[in-house]
């Protein structure tokens, strides 16, 4: 059954990720077709084909691989007539692609053309997918915090320690000899919920158990709501060593007042705005993450080759992402939890796939935009002397970089699969 929750999972993250590279390429494809832009392919996927369809000028179709898309539009690049100066593999790589070019625009209206588009235009185009990648990351957090809610500890009580034993023990029984807890000796039972100690009123439970710890052999009143109506008890805390946590996270060993009942966890709803939040500290963590990317894919590296644990917050492949979401599958928790859990990972998937996408580089999106924005620069500066309005930037002498960069993407694929392979990050860390 694990093995079947298991695959389930992974099933779900890859139909999940295909929904996000299809979401990404109709953000492309929406506002080419707006701008009346000749787009002739739609394509979900790498690899071979296994489904398409051609509908009016544009194919569409999904290929094998979940692992990106695309769609062609005419005359992405500016037409250069010129050959491309030189005659290495580097001078060949640009006339490449000045003739595949050419390609797009054979039998088209030039005025249909990309490159022929306002700066405008072209930017909104292009950062079109990585919108909908956002847009699609804030609806799932949105989705998450407010309609699934967070686990969040609450003021009911969930459990009451029936003696006190001795911390960093591993006596789990109580026994003859042993005093009953605080908590127990006041009359505390689970289900209660606590309104007020020793006169503050407590929000939360972290509130209570300040004022519990800070109270050691003081006679607290504690006002609680049970079966509906607020009843009144005294509690005394005892002088116990207890670990505690520190503002900046640290845990340590102190002797505070110790009452011996634990909180309840609940599922609570977030604000509506609570979803854009953790989008916008998604994205911090993940903008962090691609800026040190060659650090990160160092380090993963180093620990792949050693056996040392990973950084849980590392960069994953999509093979990662899969075998997390099939852990998540097969967890046993209950199916509220697991779904919060997969809903959480698309969203973050999502948000990397906007960031990454915006990294100011051919082949990606990000790239695209910098050339439209130098055109755009050109062509003001031009407007502003009174010169001729200047031919679009020829594109194609980046091929090179663009080159590298997709070289630098394979390498980085291969290196995270098989790190997520061979030395997994898991649910357990």
């Amino acid at each position: 059954m694990a093995v079947l929750a298991f695959v389930i999972g992974v099933l779900i993250v890859v139909v999940g990720l295909g929904v996000s590279i299809g979401l990404h390429e109709i953000g492309h494809l929406a506002p080419a077709k707006r701008f009346d832009v000749e787009t002739s392919r739609y394509m979900i996927g790498l690899g071979p084909v296994i489904w398409s369809k051609k509908i009016g000028e544009t194919e569409y179709g999904i290929k094998l691989l979940p692992i990106g898309g695309y769609i062609s539009m005419a005359g992405m690049y500016a037409p250069v007539k010129e050959k491309a100066r030189g005659r290495g593999m580097l001078a060949t790589l640009v006339q490449d692609a000045r003739d595949a070019n050419h390609e797009t625009l054979e039998g088209v209206d030039t005025s249909r053309a990309f490159f022929r588009l306002a700066v405008w235009k072209r930017i909104v185009i292009m950062l079109g997918g990585p919108f909908m990648n956002l847009l699609l990351a804030l609806v799932l957090f949105t989705v998450l915090y407010t309609g699934i809610g967070m686990q969040q500890v609450t003021t009911t009580v969930e459990a009451v320690a029936e003696c006190v034993v001795p911390a960093g023990t591993d006596v789990t029984e109580c026994g003859a000899d042993d005093p009953a807890s605080p908590a127990k000796a006041a009359g505390l039972l689970p289900g209660d919920t606590l309104v007020s100690v020793d006169g503050t009123p407590v929000e939360t439970f972290a509130q209570a158990s300040g004022i519990i710890q800070d109270h050691p052999g003081d006679d607290l009143a504690v006002v609680v709501l049970r079966d509906g109506t607020e009843q009144t008890l005294t509690l005394t805390p005892i002088l116990a060593e207890r670990q505690v946590a520190g503002a900046d996270g640290a845990v340590t060993t102190q002797s505070v007042g110790f009452a011996g009942m634990t909180a309840a966890v609940e599922r609570v709803h977030q604000p509506i705005w609570a979803g854009a939040e953790a989008t916008g500290d998604s994205l911090v963590r993940v903008a962090g993450i691609i800026v040190q990317l060659p650090v990160r894919l160092w380090d993963t590296a180093v620990d792949l080759f050693t056996g040392q644990e990973r950084d849980p917050d590392g960069p994953l492949s999509v093979v990662g992402v899969g075998r997390l979401a099939g852990e998540v599958a097969a967890a046993e928790a209950p199916i509220l939890d697991r779904v919060a859990a997969m809903v959480g990972l698309l969203g973050s998937v999502n948000i990397a796939l906007f960031v990454f996408n915006l990294i100011p580089l051919l082949p990606l999106d990000g790239g695209h935009v910098v050339i439209a924005l130098w055109d755009g620069i050109k062509r003001t500066w031009a407007r502003l002397r009174g010169a001729p309005e200047p031919a679009p930037a020829d594109a194609t002498k980046f091929v090179p970089v663009a080159l590298l960069v997709v070289v630098f993407m394979i390498g980085m694929g291969a290196l995270l699969m098989a790190a997520d392979l061979f030395n997994p990050i898991t649910l357990g860390g």
